[in-house]
């Protein structure tokens, strides 16, 4: 252990002397500019001047939606009670073993009863995946989609949530139905198991092999990108705001100092990970909203002409630079696929660990998260920034950036100003905010991103190490390069995941419909 922990603060030693180097920032942003240029430029290929990306996501989740006959409505109410427990008993009747889904490779001794296989409880699981979803992209992204768009970014935001609910339930339903399951019981889950396992089942192993290899690849990066330097970047951007830093090789000594926090926790896996986010996302979610709502209620009579702007704004958007309704829809849709993951299948590993011999339970306990995640959280913050803005403190469209009070506010910065505005030393508040919420969902895209890794080199502790040192390697990038460079490449290695879980998804739908059919007959005499 000794020997690891010196090699550990080697591997570091060299980034420390770096960081104190003028212009160490600039230095990381330029040389990691074209690589996220490069990214963007292929993921974002367009059709008839759209994304394909986001079609793709849109109208997948409009097909589940209407397929599944509006299951983020229908089954709301029995994805509440699935959570707080009251089926719980279900999970713990006998099951036989032409319920189970048989693994290949594993003794069907060792998963005679798959309602104890797991590792996590339906809460534990939802917060963990809430956790990898609610981050700064309900904080930075939504002050981005804003700055943007205008106010109407976020109705199309709201609208993304909700289709997003169907793609989710159905992603995480087959997480848990065609998981992997280790000789000493950890569960190996997502998209990369059931893209092989479902379509090898269907006679298509060759596909299933390729689109699983793509989807994991697709997911390390995501776990590098959106689920860590995007996080990364916006807590250094409120820490740098907050203690008045302005050395241009402050960031790299943020990230440095994340990254040894970070490295820290990752190491107690799966069940750790859960015991922390089970207690700290509900408490850091319900102290901003608290925040949000103080301000917004604060307010009052300014709030139905906060609706009355985004309503208007969706369909009439005046913004400059947006353009058009598909200008202001495009930059909600991609904001809230940002924020909830819905589509990209990331959830579903984290929604695999979980105990249940029925998948389909899984599957509605996760269509809580774009809920919660992007209906609630999302449209909280907008209306903060909102009726801040009725103000004139800064003016809708542009890059992304704003003036405010002659000084440039991006992304969490806007967010924070919005704070400042009502609530005293709320820039501290939103700082430990912002810190924890870039914590937490890193901690869970840590697993998400190894459980890839897992897929593609083995289970080794040599492949993890080696997964987890590049992981840290990612905050410290995201913490010193522009949030445009990073905020570009965390969006396409996000949304280049789409691409190989609908392949998925589109195979094994039928499944679901069947999953579902069953948890329903199971739970029909709880009362």
């Amino acid at each position: 252990m000794k020997y690891k922990l010196l090699a550990f603060l080697a591997l570091f030693s060299p980034l420390v002397s770096m960081a104190q180097e003028v212009g160490m920032d600039q230095k990381i942003d330029q040389a990691f500019k074209p690589v996220s240029d490069f990214f963007s430029a292929v993921i974002f290929f367009p059709v008839f001047g759209v994304p394909f990306v986001l079609i793709l996501l849109v109208m997948s989740a409009l097909f589940f939606t209407l397929y599944f006959g509006f299951p983020n409505i229908r089954y709301f109410g029995k994805a509440i009670n699935v959570v707080r427990g009251k089926y719980d008993e279900v999970d713990h009747h006998g099951v036989e073993k032409s319920d189970v889904n048989i693994i290949d490779g594993d003794i069907v001794d060792t998963i005679e009863d798959e309602s104890r296989e797991g590792e996590v409880t339906h809460f534990q699981a939802l917060a963990t995946a809430v956790s990898g979803t609610v981050g700064n992209g309900n904080i930075a992204g939504v002050a981005l989609a804003i700055a943007l768009g205008g106010p109407g970014a976020t109705f199309w935001m709201i609208i993304c949530g909700l289709l997003g609910m169907s793609s989710k339930f159905v992603e995480c339903t087959l997480g848990v139905q065609y998981r992997d399951v280790g000789e000493d019981g950890t569960v190996y889950g997502g998209p990369m198991y059931y893209i092989s396992k479902g379509l090898k089942e269907r006679g298509y192993t060759v596909l299933g092999k390729i689109a699983a290899a793509m989807f994991a690849v697709f997911c390390i990066g995501g776990s590098f990108g959106g689920g860590n330097a995007a996080q990364s970047n916006q807590a250094t951007i409120v820490i740098k705001e907050l203690m008045g830093l302005t050395s241009s090789s402050a960031g790299a000594i943020i990230g440095i100092v994340l990254a040894i926090l970070v490295g820290i926790i990752i190491i107690g896996g799966i069940k750790r990970i859960a015991q922390v986010t089970e207690k700290v996302v509900p408490f850091m979610a319900v102290m901003y909203l608290i925040a949000c709502l103080y301000i917004i209620l604060s307010n009052f009579s300014l709030i139905d002409d906060a609706f009355g702007l985004i309503l208007s704004e969706a369909f009439n958007p005046t913004a400059i630079g947006v353009g058009s309704l598909i200008g202001v829809l495009l930059v909600g849709f991609k904001r809230a696929a940002f924020s909830n993951e819905a589509g990209a299948g990331s959830a579903s590993i984290a929604h695999s660990a979980v105990k249940t011999k029925y998948s389909a339970s899984e599957g509605l306990v996760a269509l809580l998260e774009p809920f919660i995640d992007t209906v609630v959280i999302c449209t909280m913050t907008a209306l903060v920034i909102v009726i801040f803005n009725f103000g004139g403190f800064f003016e809708y469209g542009g890059e992304g950036s704003v003036m405010i009070n002659g000084v440039a506010y991006e992304g969490a910065g806007i967010t924070s100003m919005a704070f400042a505005q009502y609530i005293p030393y709320s820039n501290v508040f939103l700082t430990v905010a912002v810190v924890l919420f870039a914590v937490s969902t890193m901690i869970s895209w840590s697993y998400y991103g190894l459980q890839s890794w897992k897929f593609l080199f083995g289970r080794g502790k040599t492949a993890d190490m080696v997964y987890k040192l590049l992981f840290l390697t990612f905050i410290i990038i995201g913490a010193a390069a522009s949030m445009k460079s990073i905020w570009a490449f965390s969006d396409a290695m996000i949304f280049a995941m789409v691409f190989p879980n609908m392949v998925g998804l589109f195979f094994l739908f039928p499944v679901v419909k069947k999953e579902l059919g069953r948890y329903l007959s199971a739970i029909k005499e709880v009362k």
